[in-house]
Order: C-alpha cells, then sequence, then structure tokens
C-alpha cells in the first residue's frame, strides 16, 4: 500500500507509531511489508501510511479500539514486536488516538 489512505468518515481510529531503527536492515524490511499485508487482512482495518527517512513514521487507521488490540495481539504481530525490540529499533513510541475530523485537498488534472 502506498499513498494516503482512504477512511471512512470520522470517527474512527489511528496508531502512530514513530521509530529510530538500529543499522542494517536484518530481516526488517520483509517483515514490515509481511506486516503490513497481514494487517490489510485483520477485521477492522482501514489503511496503513508509512514513511522512514532517518525517523519512521507508521500509521495505521482502524473502525474500533477492539480491532487495535485485537492486532496487537495477533501471533505473527507479536514475533514482530519481539524482533522489534531485540533486532530493529534503538527508541520507539506508539500514540493510539481518536480521529475527530478530518478533510482532504486532492488537485484535478485539467
Amino acid at each position: 500500500m502506498s499513498g494516503i489512505a482512504k477512511t471512512p468518515q470520522p470517527p474512527y481510529y489511528a496508531v502512530i507509531f514513530t521509530s529510530e531503527r538500529t543499522e542494517g536492515d536484518n530481516g526488517y524490511g520483509e517483515m514490515a511489508d509481511e506486516m503490513v499485508e497481514l494487517a490489510s487482512c485483520q477485521p477492522g482495518f482501514l489503511g496503513v501510511e508509512s514513511a522512514r527517512e532517518g525517523l519512521g513514521i507508521t500509521v495505521s487507521y482502524w473502525e474500533s479500539l477492539e480491532a487495535i488490540q485485537n492486532w496487537k495481539q495477533n501471533e505473527r504481530h507479536l514475533v514482530a514486536q519481539r524482533k522489534g525490540m531485540s533486532e530493529w529499533y534503538q527508541h520507539y513510541k506508539t500514540r493510539v488516538c481518536k480521529v475527530e475530523r478530518d478533510y482532504e485537498f486532492e488537485a484535478r488534472n485539467t
């Protein structure tokens, strides 16, 4: 998935994962791709946006807090979380937010 996620009308939830990586890939890229694919199959998943230029920021969107909790407890995601703490991240922070309002602009090609 790439670009800006197409989300429904609020309210919905956002999980903001901000990270500083360790040196080298060490399987990170493959696991990150797998996590996006797996998350997209989870009930309540709405979309994801991600950017990395030094600091990494991934925002995933969910229908409910229950959907977020179920994703956090997914077996394969738990493996990725453990590897993240032991191999891939120097520092990370996760924030869970309720989106109450959104708006957008998209230029029209004429």
